[in-house]
């Protein structure tokens, strides 16, 4: 386009200002090709001329100011950038906005409610286009990918201190942690985020910019399994900035822990650290401030402690993190102090903080002491110590001290990477690079110089991947590719890391011995000085600058060498290795391994290098040999290396002010990042191509207006734009037509949008010119007529005499008529003869004149008359409509009358009158039943209620004292603010709602979430159980689960409990008297064996002295009678010694028992064993006391009598002590039975006391709530029991029925005869001809009937029968079950039912058809126990016959209450499903489909195009779309026979869930919130209420939840100037809250020219009239909420007998009753 057309008057244009950048200015005078200047007049009408030897940069139009990405700016420069920015961020209050594939990040310094968890559900799943920029945005968009290209990503989060680089890339971990939450219960996430607070104690610090600055780079690895779980995480960290820990500048502060450990000192486990608050210590007060405001260095250090423990760092290993931490504090107070001579120094033997400082790491106070002031030089002769001056000393001693802090640094990474590391196998990871930005300071050392290294390397890298997109883009579409020259920093790179450049000169010269900074810089000049890149100074030898991407940059050559050299002296090193402590010399053994990043000693004198003699030092010296520079190099190529291999994404950090006040946006500090972190350079490579791309349909929906009538009747989009562009646009290189885009040259999109609004300004001025003529048009008309109308009167009031009566329609003839009359009267006047005119006569005159006058008299009164005669016509046309009136009036109240008293005369008919009194007996019959049980409710709830008081009027006796401070508690929380919100929300919900159908609805939704989490929990059992039967390869049948077999199992369980425990005690009891008896039994037993063996040594002694007697008798007579007599007379000698020796047996044992127990109480307290050891030898052994004893008891006992006598007592003190025993036994089980019940009776007043001072602590709302739930508690207890009870006597009842069946019927074979035998046999023969609505089957046929009618069951197969027919089926064999008395059968038939809907719902829980039939079956067997429960409250409405289908034996209350669970399941699960199918329609087809044709043109998008806005819309939804998926829902509802309640329920549901996913995008989404989205939104909702009413849902409430969507709708259309609109809105917008209202606002956006952008004083005003209102928060509605539901009673008018079961079901087994 031509210059003169783009600059001419009224364009508007950025011109440089000092101040503020870039300052906008309008041309007041056309430019022209070769003027030498420009008439501009500034914003504050300032008007100057601007010479043109460059014309200045072009604004874009209103209409692209504040869009979500900066590529879809027309005109791509940096005034538009910055512009474009500044708005955004002050005047909508968006931190985030997009620059093609980079997310810009503006830190509010403040926090906004845009992070929350709702939020991350909002962006989990959406394109990164669809929503508004957000860092949300970008880690979906890495999630995305790395799941759809199964490769590696890369976040890189850069920026100044400052900037918000930290907390960005902890956004974006927590939405990993989140979205990808691990699948184990490791809970692994929890440790990534845990992470974070320790890095930032260790690593962070408060800087002059930024109160938490990151004083070193991380990168942090998350990895993912196969299923895009977390799996673990590792960390890298980059150039830790060591020189903090000994100095700080002023303002700033050392390390976050270290003051965190001086605000917890205090606490007694770090009382031996010796720390005092952080003033004291010179580390930490060097800056001066030792806090920060807003900030609690104690509550900080919890945190960091609690996310130690959560990584699993040991107590033991964190009080030695913090016991080197505080020597650390330690070593920096240390004193020393300079020698005489200066060139030596020393350390006081009692220096506190030297001993401190040994003690906490464990080293040798002597040798610490010695080596702080001296060091060891090395020479090839010999080795000697020397002395160090104060200023080396000092030097070596902060050397130290930082080399201490890195090593612990190192060691908590690399322990926070072994407890986030698995042994899982990871498939992909994602990668968050927090680094610094580039930097320049007044003074600029070696960090600074490593920092801006790494930032050229990552500029490097980010401006190849953006020019390979460009090129891929370019490519993919079909469009020429010609090279665009972008900046690439290869020679600058070339010069800080190539050889001999200035990391390898540095490297080189700290080699040299004695290598000095200044040395390095001439090196430098001498090396460089011809390079583009590298510059030097005028007035400095020892500075050098270097021209980086973004600035140039100079920097001071001091202590680049000794920062470079990281040196620290090895005998220090040394002593810490010596530690006594394990931890402290693994920190320094293993150091050679470690890899130092950071930069080091500052200041040291280096002029005598330091060496070890001993050869294995040395092999750690060439390790030390790696400089800074050298390990920072190739840290960085392995950064790079990774980066490369993934896919990056980019955020850059902006500080928008120095101050850190929210929202203030300084211009000049934004453009100098803006240019630093390469979004410039972005822009200027898009710039150079084609910036500006639209689709063909979004192309052709925007500037359709410019195309005339017959191109838009064209099929072809593609060829209409084309044509339309090649005549609008003349310059063919202006654009390019690529596959699916049209490209632009910058600049042609602001050209089209300047044509747009030409357009429609012309057709504006069209319309308004052409309403402006009708509306004259028609004030003309309505003049005209009323003038007529004032002459017609005024000219019937001068005539009155004219007689004659013309139509109305013939008033407009009459007018001339009057004139004709008065100039007839001049006419005769004038046409006199001059004779008479001129004559005397006076008669003459007077003749005319009368003839005249009566003329003129005539016409008046004929007008006068016709008058007259018009008003009169009118008054009777008027008077006949009221006489017509008046007659229908009169007819139709005789009708009324007529009607009124045929119906007092049918209701004083007699018959209907006794009807009427029948039912009224029969309703009094009812209400007195009704009363009855009303009245023993009552007097049962007035009995609970009077015992319940008793308890709480004792437990208030008690406890006076607790009560008064329960009050005292309750007094102080009313008071506050919160209890006043929440009184006021629940006095505003019970208004709405009713108190008790606010806690019913209240009680029910907790109810039906419990329901949920058992589903949830059953399903994940059922998961589980699968998993184990494949890995077990063992099937296994599913266990039914019987609701009142659980409750008794429960029961039971406690039962066996408490027998366990009393079972305990006995065992033990048992196991105590065993180990008293257990010595007597030994000893028993060894006495008896003793016995028995020297008894049997004397019976074979005897023996064989009898048998050789026999054998001599027998050799001396032969004879065999003598040897029969001699053989009996032994052998009954030998039986009387046997029956002798038994006896005497046992009286020695007891004897002996006797000895022993007397023995036991002379020595009781010995030892058991001690006892055994000394009584068996005492007893075995010969005694002569024993013997001599024996003896005089053999002849005292000559008679026997005192043996017979001693045997007496002995009975008798056997069985006194036996009795003795007995009930020492029963005292003791009745003390512990007692000890038992009274631990019962104490543990049960613990817990009453414990649940006492619970509720005293709770509001009295919950005391109320408690006292319920406890109450409730008891009675299920008690009702349990009782059903226990009635169960033995219901089972006791019917053994005696069936006893009492079986005698009747042997009375009536008794009794009977043949004849009554043959009439009974016929009888029953006739019943089974009739139907009695049962089904009867045999037990084995079970699982076919299930399988038959629930598990194989297709609801097609069905659909032509009764609806609910499986349900009907069902319930028919239960009552068949119920009416032979199977209590077994019912039991099993329901368990294996719900078993077998589960299963299916399971196997099908993604269709809605199935999931329908199934909550319909549900729910009618549900209905039909209650309908046929016997309850009358449910059998109202049944009739005779139904009456008799009632159950008869079983109550089946219970199962009800499984089925009603069940049904809840159902419906939750069938909204699911629905939801899936209908959430991706709903953004679509109500936000972005036109419904309205042609309403809102698309506005340019930029880079991150909308996903739905492909070609022609393919993928998109209309809502007709919603609609007929909304049909199906309903229609299949219908069909399944859902009661019309449950089916309300499901579409209030489904609106609710329209309402949140289209209000919550509405609030993130800045390219809907227009005027025209409003227009198309409430004709959607319209379109939505319309088809509630055809369906008849108008009682659902569905419309009503559209309200808060009504209302945005509404608020985008209104007018939004003035404050009487501020009150307009706040009025009207009840339903939506202060945040949202606002939130809509800011976001509001212009689509066209003519639209007005939203004033931040309007805002401001809006919100101070809403300052009052006490809204929720939350700025996103819960989508995800569910309502709970309600299933009403709804009877069947179907009776069992009438159904017929249709042989599709195959269920041929079951027969009819």
């Amino acid at each position: 386009v031509a210059a003169h057309y783009l600059y001419s008057e009224g364009s508007r244009v950025w011109i440089p200002d000092p101040d503020e950048v870039w300052k906008s200015a309008e041309i007041i005078k056309d430019y022209k090709e070769g003027d030498k200047s420009l008439h501009l007049k500034l914003e504050d009408d300032t008007v100057i001329d601007l010479k043109t030897n460059q014309l200045p940069f072009l604004r874009n139009p209103d209409i692209l100011v504040g869009e979500n990405d900066l590529t879809a700016l027309s005109y791509l420069h940096e005034p538009a950038v910055l512009h474009n920015l500044k708005v955004r961020f002050l005047e909508s209050n968006h931190i985030y906005t997009y620059c093609g594939i980079v997310l810009v990040a503006i830190n509010p310094y403040e926090q906004l409610p845009i992070y929350e968890q709702d939020v991350i559900y909002a962006y989990s799943g959406q394109n990164m286009g669809d929503m508004d920029p957000h860092i949300f945005a970008v880690a979906e968009e890495a999630y995305k990918q790395m799941a759809r290209d199964e490769k590696n990503q890369s976040i890189i989060v850069s920026g100044e201190s400052g900037a918000g680089k930290t907390v960005s890339a902890k956004y974006a971990m927590r939405f990993f942690a989140s979205v990808g939450g691990s699948a184990s219960e490791t809970n692994i996430e929890e440790k990534v985020l845990a992470s974070s607070p320790i890095m930032e104690a260790i690593g962070n610090a408060k800087t002059t910019r930024n109160d938490n600055s990151s004083r070193f780079g991380k990168y942090i690895q998350i990895g993912f399994d196969k299923r895009y779980h977390i799996i673990g995480a590792n960390m890298r960290t980059y150039l830790l900035e060591k020189s903090r820990v000994v100095f700080q500048a002023e303002d700033e502060r050392n390390y976050h822990i270290f003051y965190q450990l001086c605000a917890s000192a205090s606490l007694p486990e770090f009382k031996d650290l010796e720390l005092t608050c952080a003033e004291d210590f010179f580390y930490t007060s060097m800056g001066g401030e030792t806090t920060i405001d807003g900030v609690d260095d104690a509550e900080d250090f919890e945190k960091t402690r609690h996310a130690f423990t959560l990584l699993g760092v040991k107590e033991s290993h964190q009080m030695s993190i913090f016991k080197i931490i505080a020597s650390i504090l330690h070593l920096g107070n240390l004193e020393i102090h300079a020698e005489r001579d200066g060139d030596s120094s020393s350390i006081s033997k009692q220096d506190e903080h030297l001993n401190n400082f040994c003690s906490l790491l464990g080293v040798e106070h002597s040798q610490m002491e010695h080596w702080l002031c001296h060091r060891k030089l090395v020479t090839t002769a010999e080795t000697y110590i020397k002395p160090m001056s104060l200023q080396q000393a000092v030097n070596a001693r902060n050397a130290l001290a930082k080399h201490i802090y890195a090593q612990l640094f190192n060691w908590i990474v690399e322990h926070i990477n072994k407890a986030l590391h698995t042994t899982v196998k990871q498939h992909s990871f994602i990668g968050v690079l927090d680094i610094y930005g580039f930097e320049t300071f007044e003074v600029n050392s070696f960090e600074q110089f490593c920092i801006n290294y790494a930032n050229e390397k990552l500029q490097q890298q980010f401006n190849s991947h953006v020019f390979k997109l460009e090129q891929e883009e370019y490519m993919k579409e079909g469009i020429p590719w010609t090279l665009i020259d972008f900046y690439d920093n290869q020679p600058c790179i070339d010069l800080i890391e190539a050889k001999l450049g200035i990391l390898d000169l540095l490297d080189e010269e700290c080699k040299v011995p004695k290598g000095t900074d200044e040395n390095w810089a001439q090196k430098l000049y001498d090396r460089h000085s011809s390079s583009q890149h590298f510059q030097k100074p005028r007035m400095s030898n020892t500075s050098f600058i270097v021209v980086h991407f973004a600035d140039k940059v100079e920097y001071q050559c001091d202590g680049f060498l000794e920062k470079n050299r990281d040196t620290v002296y090895e005998e220090q090193i040394n002593i810490l290795k010596a530690s006594k402590y394990q931890m402290v010399a693994d920190l320094f053994h293993d150091e050679k391994d470690s890899v130092p990043v950071t930069p080091a000693l500052k200041g040291a004198s280096s002029k005598i290098s330091v060496r070890s003699a001993k050869p294995s030092v040395k092999a750690a010296n060439k390790e030390h040999k790696k400089t800074v520079g050298h390990q920072f190099r190739n840290s960085l190529h392995l950064l790079m290396e990774t980066l490369n291999a993934t896919t990056p994404h980019y955020v850059r950090c902006i500080k928008p002010n120095d101050e850190k006040l929210p929202f203030k946006f300084d211009p000049k500090r934004a453009v100098q990042q803006l240019r630093a972190c390469g979004v410039l350079e972005t822009i200027r490579i898009s710039a150079a191509g084609y910036p500006s791309r639209w689709s063909y349909h979004d192309f052709f929906n925007r500037y359709r207006v410019l195309m005339k009538k017959r191109e838009i009747s064209k099929n072809d989009k593609k060829l209409v734009c084309k044509t339309l562009l090649e005549n609008l646009i003349k310059d063919p290189d202006k654009f390019q037509f690529g596959r699916t885009k049209i490209f632009f040259r910058a600049g042609q999109v602001a050209y089209l949008e300047k044509l747009r609004a030409d357009k429609f300004r012309a057709a504006t001025i069209m319309i308004q010119k052409t309403v402006r003529g009708w509306l004259q048009r028609v004030k003309y008309r309505r003049m005209r007529e009323a003038a007529i109308t004032i002459q017609r009167y005024t000219r019937g009031h001068l005539f009155p005499n004219i007689q004659f009566r013309p139509p109305p329609r013939q008033l407009e003839t009459i007018v001339p008529r009057k004139i004709c009359f008065t100039r007839r009267a001049v006419k005769h006047w004038n046409g006199l003869p001059r004779k008479v005119v001129g004559s005397p006569s006076l008669e003459a005159f007077k003749v005319w004149l009368d003839k005249a006058l009566a003329g003129m008299s005539c016409s008046y009164h004929c007008f006068l008359s016709l008058g007259c005669d018009l008003q009169n016509k009118e008054y009777k046309h008027l008077n006949e409509q009221l006489s017509t009136l008046t007659s229908a009036y009169a007819t139709e109240v005789e009708k009324l009358k007529k009607e009124l008293e045929q119906n007092r005369q049918n209701q004083g008919d007699d018959n209907r009158l006794v009807n009427l009194q029948e039912e009224i007996k029969s309703l009094r019959l009812e209400l007195g039943k009704a009363h009855s049980e009303r009245k023993i409710i009552e007097d049962t709830h007035d009995k609970e209620r009077d015992l319940l008081r008793k308890r709480v009027s004792d437990l208030e006796d008690e406890n006076i004292l607790l009560k008064q401070e329960k009050e005292e508690l309750n007094n102080r929380i009313l008071c506050q603010s919160e209890g006043k919100k929440k009184g006021l929300w629940l006095h505003n919900t019970w208004n709405k709602l009713g108190i008790k159908e606010f806690f019913l609805k209240l009680e029910r939704s907790r109810y039906q979430n419990l329901v949920k989490e058992y589903s949830r929990l059953e399903q994940r059992y059922d998961n589980l159980r699968d998993e184990m039967t494949i890995i077990k390869d063992v099937g296994l049948d599913k266990a039914a689960m019987d609701m009142t077999l659980f409750l008794k199992l429960q029961k039971r369980v406690r039962e066996l409990e408490q027998e366990r425990k009393k079972l305990q005690t006995q065992l033990e009891k048992k196991e105590k008297e065993s180990k008293k008896s257990q010595v007597k039994d030994i000893i028993f037993g060894i006495l008896q064996r003793q016995e028995l063996e020297s008894e049997n040594k004397k019976l074979k002694n005897e023996l064989n002295e009898l048998r050789k007697a026999v054998v001599d008798r027998a050799t001396q007579n032969n004879s065999s009678g003598d040897f029969q007599e001699g053989y009996s007379l032994l052998l009954n000698q030998l039986k009387s010694a046997n029956e002798e020796l038994e006896v005497r047996k046992e009286e020695v044992l007891i004897l002996r028992t006797q000895i022993i127990k007397a023995a036991q109480q002379k020595e009781t307290g010995k030892n058991m064993v001690i006892e055994r050891e000394n009584l068996v030898p005492f007893l075995s052994a010969p005694n002569t006391e024993y013997s001599l004893k024996t003896e005089d008891w053999g002849y005292l006992n000559e008679d026997g009598e005192l043996g017979l006598a001693y045997q007496g007592l002995k009975q008798v003190a056997r069985l006194l002590e036996a009795q003795l025993q007995d009930q020492r036994r029963e005292h003791e089980e009745e003390v512990e039975t007692l000890k038992s019940q009274m631990e019962a009776l104490r543990e049960e007043m613990e817990k009453q006391q414990q649940a006492f001072f619970q509720t005293l602590q709770l509001s009295p709302e919950a005391q109320v709530e408690f006292g319920i739930q406890q109450e409730i508690t008891r009675l299920t207890n008690e009702n349990l029991d009782l059903k226990e009870m009635q169960e033995k006597l219901e089972k006791n009842e019917k053994k005696l029925k069936k006893q009492l069946k079986i005698y009747m019927k042997k009375v009536q074979d008794f009794e009977g005869n043949s004849g009554l035998e043959l009439t009974r046999q016929v009888t029953v023969q006739r019943k089974e001809k009739d139907f009695q609505g049962m089904l009867e089957y045999h037990k084995e046929d079970e699982p076919l009937l299930i399988r038959n009618l629930i598990t194989d069951l297709k609801p097609q197969t069905v659909s032509a029968t009764v609806p609910c027919l499986p349900a009907y089926i069902l319930y028919m064999c239960i009552r068949h079950a119920d009416y032979i008395n199977d209590d077994l059968k019912v039991h099993s038939l329901l368990t294996s039912t719900i078993n077998g809907i589960k299963k299916v719902l399971k196997k099908h829980n993604d269709d809605f058809q199935m999931t329908s039939f199934w909550l319909a079956n549900t729910s009618r067997l549900l209905h039909c126990l209650k309908q046929y429960s016997g309850d009358t409250g449910f059998m109202t409405q049944n009739t005779t016959k139904q009456n008799e289908h009632c159950l008869k034996n079983f109550d089946l209350t219970e199962y009800r209450q499984v089925l009603s669970d069940l049904s809840i399941q159902i419906y939750q699960q069938l909204f699911k499903i629905a939801e899936g199918m209908l959430q991706p329609m709903i953004v679509s087809a109500m936000l972005e489909n036109e419904s309205i044709q042609s309403l809102c043109g698309v506005k340019p998008m930029g880079y991150r195009k909308r996903s739905s806005s492909m070609v022609d819309g393919d993928n998109t939804y209309s809502l007709d779309a919603v609609i007929r998926q909304m049909n199906t829902f309903h229609s299949i509802m219908c069909d399944q026979g859902l009661d019309p309640e449950i089916i309300q329920q499901v579409c209030k549901q489904l609106f609710y869930m329209i309402n949140a996913v289209t209000l919550n995008n509405l609030l993130l989404r800045k390219d809907v919130c227009s005027w025209s989205t409003g227009m198309q939104l409430r004709y959607n909702i319209s379109q939505l209420e319309e088809w509630l009413r055809g369906k008849n849902l108008q009682q659902s409430g569905a419309a009503q939840i559209m309200e808060p969507l009504i209302q945005a709708a509404q608020l985008l259309q209104l007018k939004k100037k003035t404050s009487e609109d501020a009150e307009a809105i706040c009025s009207l917008c009840t339903s939506l809250t202060t945040q949202q209202i606002v939130k809509i606002l800011n976001l509001y956006t212009p689509i066209n020219e003519f639209e007005e952008r939203v004033t931040v004083a309007f805002i401001r005003n809006i919100q101070a009239h809403l300052q009052e209102r006490n809204d929720s928060p939350q700025l996103l509605l819960d989508y995800k909420y569910m309502f709970p539901v309600v299933f009403p009673f709804n009877p069947s008018s179907i009776t069992m007998d009438s159904i017929h079961i249709p042989a599709s079901l195959n269920l041929e087994f079951v027969n009819q009753v």
